[in-house]
């Protein structure tokens, strides 16, 4: 049991001499738990250099083994759901040395990415896509006919979503040959909803199962001996009837388990007997998060994942006070709100921490609703509130709301229902990659009818606007990112804003720059040295109409500046304005790139995109010397 994270590079004799599953099956199965021993260390150390998903992977350290020692990979397909379980599994399959580099420019991604390795089957980063994806693979071989084994490894909360499901019911129906491996460790991201182990145990401990129980006995008890056998027989046939055996077979799955996960010696013989079945197969294995590193066995919510590991040095001056996260500014309006509206309830679709919803868990436990990783019934759980008087407010990730979207249109909009929805990590997330990356909502988002849809610059604009999206009677949706604001006062008072209204921040001549989110900052530093005018528009739909016209009938050159795609997004949505107006004008729209941007820090990627100050002032002074510095002034209204 490990109490500290290593600083230095643990001595790993075995796994020093892996460099390749081929290598691995080479060994004595005896060598099996060594291997586990030092991979552990080794990954604790790593991750420690690096930061990253941490709990989860300890988790699998003994199933990562055993199924490489097991299966004949990469020819055999190991398809992990919940990509940040993979940390082993990249460890094994010839990436140990370059595990130093993991989120980092050019270096390793943090998720199964196929372009990087053959043993990454399939690119994940979102959860519950493995058992569909491993079903595809199962189709393809036996279409080909390909002898192949295929596996998915789901767990860590990746059964609660309804695409699991959806996959396991085709599966059974094409009888594809293929091993499900449920890693159940009760847990998600935060504290698993309707984990099976809790959602056996809770059946077993219901009134309704236990008055039937007690009633039972008590008729039996009247009855010659003989009958309280049959109680007993009763007992356990109820029981039986919501087992996971009988859930799965029911189903359609050859069930195995529950097991011990981290038991070398029964998983091994396991995984060799399931190979050689044919049909849909089910293992359930039991794990712990965090397993071998006692803080994380402690917490598993607080380390599911961890930042880079500095040494200690002495401080040479109290550090200033951390400006708050703004998933923390949404945590406390919540509460605010909240408090002077009884109607408000919160959702969350399993990420009550990352969303900044513990406080309301805590203070407004009656409504607060964790559904699990189910982002589409999240959106639509929420339709059916507001349908009813309550008014909901739905905290969720940009990336994860792609995943509601039909819901979105059809169940919320299309009714034009008061839901209110707090889009976390818009915009790009650094170490996470494109798995992650909110790089669309403002597109997708601002072509739905009845929508308003907000960016903030700060972290008092997104209370203040996430205040005026709650009053707001219809959907309202207020963007903002991950990590910290740029500090500044926050008001205490919620004060809603004009519907559609932006402000000045700066004026200037020749250039006028409409900012849309927090990107503000690195608009008014480039506009310093082009003596450019600066908008913080607030409001991507509706936009401000007439503060546009203003800005095209003073500025020979307007700029857009978003942190989303610039296909579909706000300068998209201000240059439909200025033609359905008749204005011809020169509009430079910078945003992210036609692309899916790597990971690394998130300054250095705003840099490489050219959405840092330098790189909004270098694009502006570009299109200036293609335009001659010519406006078109005769082509405007008025």
């Amino acid at each position: 049991m490990f109490r500290d994270i290593p600083l230095e590079r643990p001595v790993t004799p075995l796994l020093d001499t892996i460099d390749s599953p081929t290598q691995l099956r080479e060994l004595d199965e005896a060598q099996l738990p060594q291997l586990a021993r030092e991979l552990r260390e080794f990954l604790l150390y790593t991750v420690g250099q690096t930061g990253g998903h941490f709990g989860a992977g300890l988790g699998v350290v003994e199933l990562t083994i055993a199924l490489h020692y097991v299966y004949d990979t990469p020819e055999d397909r190991l398809v992990w759901d919940v990509g940040h379980q993979c940390y082993p599994h990249k460890i094994l399959t010839g990436r140990r040395e370059r595990m130093n580099s993991m989120r980092k420019p050019n270096g390793l991604a943090g998720f199964p990415k196929r372009e990087e390795s053959p043993y990454d089957t399939f690119g994940v980063g979102h959860s519950s896509t493995s058992i569909s994806a491993a079903l595809g693979m199962a189709i393809a071989a036996r279409q080909q006919g390909i002898d192949r084994h295929n596996v998915a490894i789901i767990g860590d909360g990746a059964m609660t979503a309804g695409m699991a499901f959806e996959a396991i019911t085709h599966a059974t129906h094409t009888g594809a040959n293929m091993l499900v491996v449920l890693n159940d460790n009760q847990m998600s991201i935060s504290k698993n909803t309707g984990g099976l182990n809790t959602y056996f145990s809770k059946i077993w401990a219901s009134k309704t199962y236990n008055q039937i129980r007690s009633g039972g006995k008590s008729v039996l008890s009247k009855l010659p001996r003989p009958a309280t056998s049959i109680a007993a027989r009763l007992e356990e046939y109820m029981k039986g009837m919501v087992s996971p055996a009988t859930l799965f077979e029911e189903l359609g799955f050859n069930y195995i388990g529950p097991i011990d996960g981290h038991d070398l010696d029964m998983l091994v013989p396991t995984l060799r007997n399931l190979r050689e079945l044919p049909g849909p197969q089910m293992l359930h294995i039991m794990t712990q998060k965090g397993k071998g590193f006692e803080p994380a066995e402690q917490d598993p919510v607080g380390f599911h994942a961890i930042s880079k590991i500095e040494p200690k040095v002495e401080a040479k001056a109290p550090p200033k006070p951390a400006s708050p996260k703004y998933q923390d500014v949404f945590g406390q309006w919540l509460c605010d709100q909240a408090t002077a509206s009884p109607e408000l309830v919160a959702i969350t679709p399993a990420m009550c921490e990352g969303s900044g919803m513990v406080a309301f868990s805590e203070q407004f436990p009656e409504r607060f609703y964790d559904v699990a990783i189910a982002e589409q019934h999240a959106v639509t759980l929420a339709a059916g509130m507001a349908c009813d008087g309550l008014k909901p407010v739905v905290a969720i990730y940009s990336t994860f709301l792609q995943r509601g979207y039909d819901q979105l249109i059809h169940d919320v909009a299309l009714q034009n229902l008061d839901v209110t929805f707090g889009i976390d990590r818009a915009g790009l997330v650094g170490e996470d990659g494109p798995t992650h990356a909110g790089a669309f909502d403002l597109s997708y988002l601002r072509c739905i009818p009845n929508m308003v849809v907000m960016a903030p610059s700060d972290e008092n604009e997104t209370r203040q606007l996430l205040h005026t999206g709650y009053l707001y009677p219809g959907p309202a949706a207020v963007r903002y990112p991950r990590g910290t604001g740029p500090g500044v006062t926050i008001e205490a008072e919620l004060t809603p804003v004009e519907i559609g209204k932006g402000v000045v921040r700066r004026e200037g001549r020749d250039v006028a720059i409409l900012c849309f989110g927090t990107l503000l900052g690195a608009a008014l530093e480039a506009a310093e040295s082009l003596d450019a005018t600066v908008v913080d528009m607030r409001f991507v739909k509706p936009l401000d109409g007439p503060l546009i016209d203003d800005m095209a009938r003073r500025h020979s050159l307007l700029v857009t500046v978003e942190e989303n795609a610039i296909a579909g997004g706000a300068g998209s949505a201000v240059a439909e304005y200025l033609n359905r107006q008749d204005i011809c004008l020169p509009l430079l729209q910078l945003g992210l790139p036609d692309d899916f941007i790597d990971h690394g820090k998130h300054k250095q990627m705003l840099s490489a995109v050219g959405l840092d100050a330098e790189g909004i002032a270098a694009s502006i002074r570009r299109r200036q010397t293609k335009l001659g510095q010519a406006p078109l002034l005769s082509s405007l209204p008025g």
